[in-house]
């Protein structure tokens, strides 16, 4: 008779310990400039100020809830590959290169320079994760290639306000 009391068997990721060391590698750079620039963008949209006050303070609202996604998704790719990761504060202010927002008020084509530039850094790791994930995992570098996409989208669509043709 079958003990139906046995625990059930553990899947596994198909990932061995030098795979998951890679992944972390590349993805915790990249969570570290997305969860900056969620708090980063939080911070500029309460302050912005200006003619398109509404569309950029709405707009910053949708970059900041699309960071903080793809912060978890690409968190919890390495925790699903056994490794922890780490998103504290303090670690992503330590090691995160997103400099500092200015403190106070701000007219909308600053706030919008300054979230643009977070951008530009947060791309910046994703590319290097795509590029150092292609052999190593491609399930990995697949969801940085989608994050790269939602970041290019996000730019344009806050660039676009303050861009001069």
């Amino acid at each position: 008779m079958t003990d139906t009391k046995t625990a059930p068997k553990t899947t596994k990721t198909g990932a061995n310990a030098d795979v998951a060391a890679g992944v972390a590698q590349y993805l915790t750079p990249v969570v570290h400039e997305l969860v900056a620039l969620v708090v980063n963008g939080k911070q500029a949209h309460w302050h912005v100020r200006g003619v398109n006050f509404i569309a950029v303070h709405e707009l910053l609202d949708d970059v900041v809830a699309h960071a903080q996604e793809w912060a978890d998704t690409a968190a919890e790719r390495v925790v699903a590959l056994g490794l922890p990761i780490d998103g504290r504060l303090a670690t992503v202010a330590a090691k995160s290169g997103a400099a500092n927002p200015k403190l106070g008020f701000q007219p909308y084509e600053e706030a919008i320079a300054d979230v643009v530039a977070q951008i530009d850094l947060a791309t910046e790791k994703v590319n290097d994760a795509i590029e150092g994930l292609a052999e190593l995992d491609p399930a990995s570098q697949d969801v940085v290639i989608e994050i790269r996409r939602g970041l290019d989208k996000d730019r344009w669509f806050l660039f676009s306000h303050i861009a001069v043709e």
